[in-house]
């Protein structure tokens, strides 16, 4: 391609809405355009580098034993209705009528149509295991779309599914998908770490995500570099020291608290108590039912963790009407103690953060405004119907599988692998037969990549200041080509003779051979990351080119008739 007729507006400042830079450098060097919020039109550059991530992906499937289908981006209500999730997608689902008027939905995924197909054809285990893939655009109404190519509301999606007779099958369907999932990552030049995640509106368990360290991330996920464990927030767990609690009173007391609202304010009340020896007591709404959920004072809930535990599917903090109805106080005041989750209350669960097992000598809420509580012993004192690990984790604290310390930073998913089970195979009647003659479900596993999030990502793991830094497996050219003069003839004439010989050898080269200087040149080779520049110049006099490599900034003078090995020997490399 000559750059004087292909299409790459590069702008010389920053958008003024990017805030991360794969968004800002995206813009900024031509491969994409917003249309409107949260969907981007993919310029030429952009579209060279989605097609090569597509390849890869589709060849590390084929490998595995994938077969590739392509279903439809319409969807018919009724399927999402016999899977149960028409109504659980809520809002993130774009929806309309046709003119008959019948529901429809833009797909999100695919495992109802993907399941459809296979409760019509496949009744036999001899039919089994299946793999099943596509690269279809996915459509999902986000509510704040940002950061370019990171959050959107229209992309591609690599859906993956296995179809298998039995668990023991989809352990290895399951083990094959994480091997080809981290060659496809590692093909890509990215940094990634896989960790345990939650399966989210999409079901299943035994979740893994791939996820790539990032500023830009949303994610936080925690990792002991002693061990290797590494889960995502939503699932980690850590360790903590032994609080080393008191006995406390025999029972109870009360003591007024006027003015507390908040746990920094009991912390420095006199008579109050510091954050970890509180109880902090949430009130939620769990599918339109009244819950507490307690929490130590310096502990944050994570509300993903208390939908994972309590398989609610609407789930919302309840609001100060609500509040004192259930407890007859407003926030500030909370607390559990002789509140029962039985017929008739008003409370309908209880549930507590581990970290509260076996705690003693708290601090909570009298139920009472402006009056606490002290001399709390959890079990004695507090009715828990279900304890499970609410608690966000942080960084140094203990890891739960060694004597090492967690770090927890922020990342970006680039890959989602989840064990589906019988999910859908129940739902919507996908059976099949065992050699033995019975009837049983299809168990299934769902795995997705983002291609447009992975080409974000890629180029959020690898920027500097200068622009994007490709690697050659994904990069839109191998190699730019930069005539510094294209008025010098010789100049021009060396430079597009080198672009014919290595355009023929299946070198993927870009010729600048734009009428500018050569610094302008070359600060647009660097912004949109062709991985070598070479450079036809003022050496041209002594044949010879320069080669610099975007990557490491090492250049080195080349003989022009050795220009063509040279780059082999580099490529191979890569």
């Amino acid at each position: 391609m000559r750059w004087s007729s292909y299409f790459i507006p590069t702008l010389r400042e920053d958008p003024a809405d990017a805030e991360v830079a794969s968004h800002r450098l995206l813009v900024r060097a031509g491969y994409i355009r917003q249309l409107t919020a949260g969907v981007y039109s993919l310029l030429p550059l952009a579209q060279r580098v989605r097609l090569k991530i597509m390849q890869i992906i589709r060849e590390e499937m084929n490998r595995i034993g994938g077969q590739e289908y392509f279903l439809p981006a319409i969807h018919p209500a009724e399927l999402w209705k016999e899977s149960g999730r028409w109504e659980v997608m809520g809002d993130n689902m774009f929806r309309l009528r046709d003119r008959k008027g019948a529901d429809m939905g833009l797909g999100m995924t695919h495992e109802e149509v993907f399941t459809s197909i296979a409760r019509n054809a496949i009744n036999s285990y001899r039919q089994l295991p299946q793999i099943w893939y596509q690269m279809q655009t996915k459509f999902r109404d986000e509510a704040r779309p940002k950061s370019g190519l990171l959050r959107v509301r229209e992309f591609t999606m690599k859906d993956a599914y296995s179809f298998d007779v039995d668990r023991a099958g989809l352990d290895k369907s399951f083990k094959d998908q994480y091997s080809a999932y981290c060659a496809i990552f590692d093909r890509c030049g990215l940094k990634y770490t896989p960790v345990q995640a939650s399966s989210g509106a999409m079901g299943g368990s035994e979740s893994t995500e791939f996820m790539v360290r990032t500023d830009a991330g949303e994610d936080h996920i925690a990792v002991c570099e002693k061990c290797g464990y590494a889960a995502n927030v939503e699932k980690a767990t850590s360790r903590l020291p032994d609080p080393g609690d008191e006995d406390g009173p025999a029972a109870p007391e009360t003591f007024p608290t006027p003015g507390v609202r908040t746990i920094e304010d009991l912390i420095n009340f006199p008579g109050g108590a510091p954050a970890d020896r509180q109880i902090k007591t949430l009130v939620y709404i769990l599918d339109d039912k009244v819950a507490l959920v307690l929490m130590r004072g310096d502990h944050e809930l994570n509300e993903t963790k208390l939908i994972d535990s309590t398989g609610s599917l609407n789930v919302r903090p309840a609001h100060a009407d609500e509040i004192r109805e259930a407890l007859g106080a407003s926030a500030g005041s909370l607390g559990a103690v002789g509140v029962s989750s039985s017929a008739g209350g008003k409370v309908s669960l209880i549930i507590a953060d581990d970290t509260l097992k076996g705690r003693r000598n708290m601090t909570t809420g009298a139920n009472r405004d402006d009056h606490h509580l002290r001399g709390v012993s959890i079990e004695r004192d507090i009715r828990v119907d279900k304890w499970a690990s609410l608690r966000t984790v942080k960084s140094g604290e203990g890891c739960p599988s060694c004597d090492g310390a967690l770090d927890v930073f922020k990342a970006v998913e680039v890959g989602h692998i989840f064990k589906l089970g019988t999910k859908y195979s129940d739902s919507m009647g996908a059976r099949v037969l065992t050699a033995e003659g019975a009837e049983v479900p299809i168990v299934m596993g769902s795995y997705g990549i983002g291609v447009e999030r992975l080409m974000a990502a890629v180029v959020e793991f690898s920027n500097d200041e200068a622009g994007i830094i490709w690697p050659v497996s994904v990069a839109p050219f191998h190699v730019i080509i930069t005539v510094t003069n294209v008025k010098d003839e010789a100049l021009s004439t060396a430079g597009e003779k080198l672009y014919e010989e290595l355009t023929a050898a299946g070198v993927e080269a870009l010729l600048d051979d734009r009428d500018e200087r050569a610094g302008v040149k070359f600060n647009d080779a660097d912004l949109i990351g062709v991985p070598f520049r070479i450079t036809v110049g003022k050496k041209l006099k002594e044949g010879k080119v320069e080669l610099l490599n975007r990557a490491t900034r090492k250049s080195e003078d080349v003989e022009i008739a050795k220009v063509l090995d040279s780059l082999r020997v580099i490529l191979v490399r890569q």
